[in-house]
């Protein structure tokens, strides 16, 4: 197999030509080495050792428990579970908003995922672009706001109030 970083890089060096097709990437999914950087990336975040549905964590995760998620990818019989839905405090104290929290099998699959895209799309993104992107944020979109937009006096911004909460 592959590793996972030169994959990475050919896969965006190969989205720089316009008329690249790309071609099996879901291979990648089959690559052990995957899990593993995807691992790395997640366990020290303060949510990993948090069960999801599953009342799965990343704590214990082996070769063999990547091996028998790469066979269940393989033979098509992995389901995503749904996410357990909580709800945790505003930073501005007030209210809640809802956070879901994945198995660690799903967070597994879907950090590889992101990876894989990520490589892709990444690169074809205009630097005007802010949103959900790495080394970005809103505050990101405010510094390029105010260096660009020079004349403007003023901006109004909107808050959507639980769009993606329950309906009613």
């Amino acid at each position: 197999m592959r590793s996972p970083q030169i994959v990475l890089e050919n896969l965006q060096r190969q989205s720089l030509k316009q008329d690249y097709r790309f071609e099996r990437v879901y291979r990648n999914l089959y690559n052990p080495d995957f899990y593993l950087l995807a691992y790395q990336n997640l366990y020290a975040n303060k949510g990993a050792m948090t069960p999801g549905v599953d009342g799965t964590t990343l704590d214990g995760t082996s070769l063999e428990r990547i091996e028998f998620l790469i066979g269940s990818l393989k033979d098509h019989s992995y389901q995503p579970r749904p996410a357990r839905r909580c709800y945790i405090p505003k930073k501005s104290g007030k209210g809640r908003r809802p956070l879901g929290i994945q198995g660690a099998n799903d967070k597994l699959v879907q950090e590889v995922v992101r990876l894989l895209l990520e490589s892709i799309y990444e690169p074809t993104f205009l630097e005007s672009s802010h949103g959900f992107r790495p080394g970005r944020s809103c505050h990101t979109a405010l510094a390029h706001m105010q260096r660009s937009f020079t004349g403007v006096r003023w901006f109004v911004e909107g808050d959507i109030k639980a769009y993606f909460g329950a309906p009613g």
